[in-house]
């Protein structure tokens, strides 16, 4: 197979990566001069590996006593044990002159700013002096009820300096959906947004605040800001229990920003697991872990370097923010952005990548796919001359797009196809800035991780699908799960399936070139005849064809085996009929297999997807088979689902 994209000689020369090779060499007397040594490298030797990225990526902070104890326990190995940092603090204290840019945001309505390094670091010094104030220490909770912009930076700096904990969702969570997240983490104070703006409507959220507070007793303050839609705001949020903190008052002053000297291993995030079948599992995860993995990939995957403007187009509810936030740490500027992709059109992000010059572009499979369905050519609309790097996640990107990517955005680019998810707050598979990009493939697995494909018996397969799975211990490991005191939901969730093997739900296969493909979530495969196939692999086919905007496939029950139902999504104006439906299994037959043709071709007007865009099979698999969506506060239109029941088309 022909690469779509190889880095030039001076591309690997310059990349931090290749400077780690050498500096690995220098300190232990090795010959490692490609990806594939420096992996070899990172799982055989780990403890030396990630002592190496401490050094070499300057980490501050305390490393003292082993890397790794109890290498052989999975989970239970420990990271650093002896060592201290704060995330915080590699953050902010490094060498980027206070008159240096450090945040700019965007809003949907076309508000930018610009933030310095030194009005950053002012700003989580005061914030820092009155989250102290207001009685907060290390270990406690404050939770963001925020859009992704610098209220939300400022307030998870100065939490972590202190040693407490952060945790966010977006305002575009319900009542209910943030009870179910905030009402178990159990804030002590609470940041939030009165307003938001999305796809050009102003939200009043100050209501849903002030009864979000009543429901949260341990709430003591809120410091609240007026949001992007401020113009809506109706009533000031005020109780009897708590007391309220205009941002501005929060962030005023000249106070010294200091740092707690906090352990390796001290929770500094709570994330939390989509919810889709379930109230959401609190996820707790390392200040050290969560930044030494960040670090890693940030540096040595993607490839980010000092200066250079880092955006990812997510927001507060979805593990990507924290990856966001974590360029900081290389030094870089932190790009945000409040709104919908497309509110001012389809030029909209493109616009900004351009006025800001930026060099890394995140984004997810869905924003590229709409885009390449409308025929839009970046290249020919923009100036892209410092963007380098275009990542994707979020679900599997298909063929299709690799090739659009290098045709109608830029030919020169790094396409990181990325995978990982909120339960390890980074990636386990991702790009490499020194290898070539093949059609398809995430080019390699995480340095430091050891990822592999297995078979439903646990055996390595090469060129198969299988699980996705890690065999060794990896520092961003979570902590633990939030109530869980004997530990057996952790030990359920990851390694159940394969006793010693973190299992991480993927339908996966690694490839002959030691890419990674991803087909899906695992227990959303569809499985007719006995043969198991990725949603994925059908979708690539399916939303090729013009008409078809979006697809979503799940697995029926009859009496005597499983169909496969498809249910579309379609352009404007275009019915489904008998001539569509037969194109669109010719297709799927022509470049798959007889077992990949849906049994059910069925229409409907959107698919269901959780607030950080991700369509949700398993939602739909339950309405067709007459079972409770457990927890409908996770999805983003709930209402969709309606849809889908006794859809007239699946009944028949």
């Amino acid at each position: 197979m022909e690469p779509l994209w190889s880095p030039s000689e001076s591309r690997k020369g310059g990349a931090q990566i290749t400077d780690l090779m050498a500096f690995v060499n220098e300190r232990f007397g090795r010959s490692i001069h490609d990806y594939e040594g420096l992996h070899r490298f990172s799982i055989h030797e780990s403890d030396k590996f990630w002592d190496s990225v401490w050094a070499h990526a300057e980490l501050s902070g305390h490393r003292q006593g082993p890397v790794l104890t109890g290498k052989e326990l999975m989970p239970g190995a420990r990271f650093f044990s002896e060592s201290t940092l704060n995330f915080a603090e590699n953050c902010l204290r490094h060498a980027r002159a206070d008159d240096e840019i450090a945040i700019i945001t965007h809003t949907e309505a076309g508000q930018r700013k610009t933030y310095t390094w030194g009005e950053l670091r002012q700003n989580v010094a005061n914030m820092q002096h009155t989250l102290s104030s207001l009685g907060v220490q290390s270990g406690d909770v404050v939770a963001g009820y925020v859009a992704n912009g610098i209220e939300a930076i400022i307030g998870v700096l100065a939490t972590l300096s202190i040693g407490a904990i952060w945790t966010s969702c977006s305002p575009d969570f319900g009542l209910q959906g943030a009870l179910d997240r905030f009402g178990q983490t159990r804030p002590k104070v609470l940041l939030a947004g009165l307003s938001n703006r999305y796809n050009k409507v102003s939200i009043d959220a100050s209501g849903r605040i002030k009864a979000l507070l009543n429901n949260l007793p341990t709430v003591t303050s809120c410091i609240v800001h007026p949001g992007s839609g401020f113009d809506v705001i109706s009533e000031e949020v005020k109780g009897t229990t708590y007391q309220t903190i205009s941002f501005e008052q929060a962030t005023n002053g000249k106070h010294s920003l200091t740092f707690a000297d906090t352990g390796f291993n001290h929770p500094g995030f709570i994330l939390y697991s989509s919810g889709t079948t379930g109230i959401p599992k609190c996820i707790v995860h390392s200040q050290g872990g969560a930044l030494i993995q960040l670090v890693k990939e940030h540096r040595y995957h993607v490839d980010i370097k000092p200066g250079d403007k880092v955006f990812y187009f997510t927001t507060c509810g979805w593990m990507m923010w924290n990856w966001l936030l974590g360029s900081l740490a290389s030094q870089a500027t932190v790009i945000t952005y409040d709104g919908a992709p497309f509110a001012r059109g389809i030029k909209t992000l493109w616009s900004l990548c351009e006025t800001d010059q930026w060099n890394i572009f995140g984004t997810n499979a869905t924003y590229i796919a709409a885009i390449e369905k409308k025929q839009y050519s970046p290249k020919n609309k923009h100036d892209l001359g410092n963007l380098r790097t275009l990542l994707s996640t979020g679900s599997p990107l298909s063929h299709e797009s690799f090739n659009y990517v290098y045709r109608d955005v830029k030919s020169d680019i790094l396409l990181g196809s990325i995978s990982g998810g909120t339960d390890i707050v980074s990636c386990f598979c991702l790009c490499c800035p020194i290898r070539p990009v093949y059609e398809g493939e995430l080019q390699c697995a995480g340095l430091g991780l050891a990822v592999d494909v297995v078979n439903e018996a646990g055996q390595p397969v090469v060129g198969e699908k299988g699980e996705l799975v890690c065999r060794q211990p990896f520092p961003a490991m979570p902590v633990a799960f939030l109530g869980d005191s004997n530990g057996s939901k952790y030990q359920q969730a990851y390694f159940e399936q394969f006793p010693g093997l973190w299992a991480h739900g993927d339908f996966a296969e690694r490839t002959v070139q030691d890419g990674f493909i991803i087909y899906g979530r695992a227990d959303a495969t569809l499985n007719p005849a006995g043969v198991r196939i990725g949603t994925a692999e059908i979708y690539r086919q399916v939303e090729a064809i013009p008409e078809v905007l979006e697809s979503l496939a799940i697995s029926q029950k009859t009496e005597d085996n499983n169909r496969i139902i498809l249910f579309v999504v379609l352009t404007k104006d275009v019915i489904l009929n008998e001539n569509l439906r037969k194109n669109i299994k010719t297709v799927i037959r022509k470049n798959t297999t007889i077992h990949h043709v849906p049994n059910i071709i069925a229409q409907v007007p959107d698919l269901p997807r959780t607030r950080s865009g991700k369509i949700v099979e398993l939602a739909v698999r339950d309405v067709v088979h007459g079972q409770q969506v457990k927890n409908q506060e996770s999805l983003a239109n709930p209402d969709v689902l309606n849809h889908f029941k006794n859809h007239p088309d699946v009944c028949c």
